[in-house]
């Protein structure tokens, strides 16, 4: 929550430059009519036009006078709901101001400061807060465009019953609205060579070898009964359970390629857009199937880290890796050497790579990827069917498409070839090793 305060007199001539300022065109208006009649009336010598201008110019005065020795203080409070919010997704600010004085305010105008891609700056007109008071006002911000986008600060202009003048005052605290790319759920499938977390099998370690050995821990409420460690009740005086087996979670590694040269198109319709779409569904997917997943990109920047060791829940993890994917962009990169170099230091484990075009040696790296981990899947985009170079015959095979993915399957990849307007959950679902071979494009569409 921030807080600001209408001061009192802060000095003579910084007050009255600061009222004069804040004087509104009805105010500026009376002023110079004012000023006006009082000049007429010494040239003409007319002693009623004198009271009637020195009242005109004396009103929005005393008005901004008043405005500025008023003293109320006020918090601000912002609330997002979400706070991360996928693109296209509409999302909700709460705002709410608290009059902490134990004066009543006057007419107050609330504006929220907003980028333009989220939508109009909102604008609230609160007639009066009683003291000890608050309101309560929200508003809708959308974006097709992911990113993170600052919210505020929340700026507060104060007026006169009148409308003879308007002082503005900014909070200082500010929110942070990130739009994250749009996840689809995908099917689940038993992909070639899957050997741990939930694939053919289920390897899990005791977290306990004899009797003598057991870890106990305090009962938890739906703990089954028939885990009570009796001999360590008996010894803490609380029931005590036997800790759980653990499973062995597999590890998998989104590649990301990201560099310019590889991809086609522009804006939310571009090929390197589809590619973070589809990684974040993969990454969000395979991390509710029991995988430990990292993203890997090809400037070689992993998240999470080292650092972070894998810990977390999945919500926390998969929250981590749509904040790094709502502020991904192009590379300038030409190759996919600094990836490998990272895969090779712990790229066991599943792979699953999203790529744009490549060039020969590209794939011969790729072919060596392939021999740093378990399984290996590749999303290959036809990027020219993103820019509409290929719009009048669709079906049409490209040769170079074909080149690469003849490579790739040669050297171990299960390929899996997307074009623009494809269907990401269908083509995952060619991903399974039980899938027997089909044209893709019979089986969903484009």
């Amino acid at each position: 929550m921030d807080r600001t305060e209408k001061p009192g007199r802060t000095g003579q001539v910084s007050g009255l430059r600061q009222g004069l300022r804040g004087l509104t065109t009805r105010g500026r208006s009376f002023l110079a009519a004012g000023i006006t009649a009082v000049l007429c009336a010494y040239v003409f010598g007319q002693d009623a036009l004198l009271q009637v201008g020195m009242l005109l110019a004396a009103l929005p005065l005393i008005s901004a006078a008043l405005l500025l020795r008023t003293r109320y203080r006020v918090a601000s409070g912002r609330r997002l709901t979400p706070h991360r919010a996928a693109a296209g997704q509409e999302a909700r600010v709460h705002l709410r101001l608290d009059n902490v004085s134990r004066v009543p305010t006057g007419l107050l105008l609330l504006e929220d400061k907003v980028p333009y891609v989220l939508g109009p700056r909102p604008r609230f007109v609160l007639d009066r807060v009683e003291p000890r008071g608050f309101r309560e006002v929200s508003y809708r911000v959308r974006s097709d465009l992911r990113g993170r986008y600052p919210l505020g600060p929340l700026q507060l202009r104060v007026a006169d019953p009148f409308g003879m003048c308007e002082l503005t005052r900014a909070f200082s605290a500010a929110d942070v609205l990130t739009v994250v790319p749009q996840v689809q759920s995908l099917p689940p499938v038993r992909l070639p060579g899957e050997s741990a977390g939930h694939g053919e099998s289920h390897n899990r370690t005791l977290a306990l070898a004899g009797d003598d050995d057991v870890i106990p821990r305090e009962y938890r409420h739906g703990d089954d009964l028939r885990r009570v460690h009796w001999k360590s009740t008996a010894r803490y005086g609380e029931l005590m359970v036997r800790r759980e087996e653990q499973p062995l979670r597999a590890r998998a590694t989104v590649l990301l390629d990201t560099r310019e040269i590889a991809h086609r198109g522009s804006g939310p319709a571009s090929s390197l857009e589809w590619a973070v779409s589809c990684a974040a569904s993969v990454g969000v997917h395979l991390l509710e199937r029991g995988y430990q997943t990292r993203l890997l990109t090809d400037t070689g920047q992993a998240v999470p880290g080292p650092e972070a060791g894998g810990q977390g829940t999945v919500a926390e993890s998969a929250g981590l890796l749509l904040d790094a994917l709502a502020v991904i962009g192009y590379s300038d990169g030409g190759g996919l050497h600094r990836a490998e170099s990272v895969l090779r230091l712990g790229g066991e484990g599943l792979l699953v790579a999203v790529l744009g075009a490549l060039d020969d040696e590209q794939l011969d790296r790729l072919a060596r990827l392939r021999r740093q981990v378990g399984t290996a899947v590749a999303i290959l985009l036809d990027t020219p069917t993103w820019a509409g170079l290929r719009a009048l015959l669709p079906d049409t095979p490209d040769p170079a498409q074909r080149r690469e993915e003849q490579r790739l399957r040669e050297a171990g990849w299960t390929v899996l070839p997307a074009r623009a307007g494809d269907s990401l959950p269908a083509l995952w679902r060619l991903a399974d090793r039980a899938t027997p071979a089909a044209p893709y494009r019979t089986e969903a569409g484009s």
